[in-house]
């Protein structure tokens, strides 16, 4: 059976040593796409002076932010990962939001990513839900949750299969309610009322066939390596699917939708199949230089990722087979990274 060529990126210093020779950007560098105007960066979140040059003056109406968020608290399993207290977490998450907030118009949608730590007081969910309230241009909107179809299996606890999404909104941002309606029938009836004199159910009344997503999202698929859109090495991307409704729901055609923690590249992959410019960064040259190369990639095969081929072929015979998985001696760590960053994992 294939599986995954490239082993997981943040925690194999051999991996990394051997990729960044191949990597475009570096720390304070912006990749212009000469397409659609796509820009690509190589810095912190939270340095508002890197965050303004990317932007050029230009605003967004949507922000997807998707930061890392293993924790001091967290799982033991994350030890190869970069780790930092709740305390210096949410001082760093007021620089990113702060920075994040100052290139959104004022009529803007604001979605983040985080984790909640379950046998840990759910951090860093609880003390950066209670940070964000400081940013009182932000009003509380939803509170989603994403099912994965695989969780991480518990004898002794409910298997964990949920992913967090916190929206928020300033001003009144734009909401297609079109791009809310999933792939999944609907199959119940009921709710019956009266409609000029007629009594109806909702089966009648809808505007579609089928079931909204709601704030539970049931039907996408957690990303894994044998879906095409796997990005080898990148253990935490989010599924396209879920971009894509967030940026069709939140966003108009040629709208500016801005991500500061690329990662594998799907905010930018969603923005240039739906016709948006994608402004985003990553403090990791690899993940910078991946997120440039899934464009690219998808631009000459139509192909959303590369499953469990590497993304780096020309570094394969680098740490193909006589390379040890990711991890396997617990002693590795990723290599510096020159930014306020580089205190937290770069895997989200």
């Amino acid at each position: 059976m294939p599986k995954e060529k490239l082993k997981r990126i943040d925690v194999s210093k051999r991996v990394r040593s051997a990729l960044l020779a191949h990597c475009r950007l570096k720390q304070g560098q912006i990749w212009h796409d000469p397409v659609s105007g796509h820009r690509v960066g190589c810095f912190d979140a939270g340095n508002e002076q890197a965050i303004t040059e990317l932007m050029t003056a230009e605003k967004s109406s949507l922000a997807i932010q998707d930061p890392p968020y293993n924790l001091a608290v967290g799982n033991t399993n994350s030890d190869n990962l970069g780790r930092t207290s709740v305390k210096d977490y949410i001082e760093w998450s007021r620089k990113w939001v702060r920075a994040t907030s100052g290139v959104l118009q004022s009529d803007a949608s604001l979605y983040i990513w985080l984790g909640a730590d379950q046998n840990a007081g759910f951090q860093p969910l609880a003390d950066f839900m209670i940070m964000m309230r400081e940013f009182t241009e932000w009003k509380t909107r939803s509170f989603i949750t994403m099912r994965n179809q695989r969780g991480y299996g518990t004898q002794k606890n409910w298997m964990a299969v949920r992913q967090e999404l916190l929206y928020y909104v300033k001003g009144k941002p734009i909401f297609n309610i079109e791009a809310e309606y999933t792939d999944i029938p609907k199959i119940l009836r009921g709710y019956y009322k009266k409609v000029n004199g007629q009594v109806t159910e909702n089966l009648e009344r809808s505007k579609s066939k089928n079931i909204r997503a709601g704030n539970v999202w049931v039907d996408i698929q957690q990303v894994f390596y044998r879906m095409e859109e796997n990005v080898p090495g990148c253990y935490a991307q989010k599924p396209l699917k879920a971009i894509k409704r967030i940026i069709s729901a939140s966003s108009d055609p040629d709208d500016i939708v801005v991500d500061f923690f690329a990662h594998s590249g799907t905010t930018l992959l969603g923005c240039e199949m739906l016709g948006r410019r994608c402004f985003t960064c990553d403090v990791d040259p690899i993940f910078a230089e991946i997120t440039i190369r899934r464009l690219e990639h998808y631009r000459q095969t139509g192909h959303t990722g590369w499953q469990f081929n590497s993304p780096f072929p020309e570094a394969d015979a680098e740490w193909d087979t006589k390379m040890p998985d990711a991890g396997e001696s617990g002693q590795e760590k990723r290599p510096e990274i020159e930014s306020l960053f580089d205190c937290l994992p770069v895997s989200k």
